[in-house]
């Protein structure tokens, strides 16, 4: 299992994670990404390459 933490600070709500995540984990809602089910996240680590504000920050549990 994985614990995904969105920085909201350093988050631009770009909606780029939104996009690449092939599991749809995430969601743009309003002015901020919401995380979903993180049971579903692969660690395959989209999001985090394609962050250019490095707000995306994924550790396993």
């Amino acid at each position: 299992m994985y614990v995904i933490v969105i920085d909201e600070q350093k988050c631009t709500v770009c909606g780029e994670c939104v996009k690449i995540c092939p599991v749809e984990l995430y969601k743009q809602e309003d002015s901020r990404i919401i995380v979903g089910n993180t049971d579903e996240c692969t660690d395959c680590k989209s999001c985090i390459e394609v962050c250019v504000a490095e707000a995306i920050a994924i550790s396993e549990v």
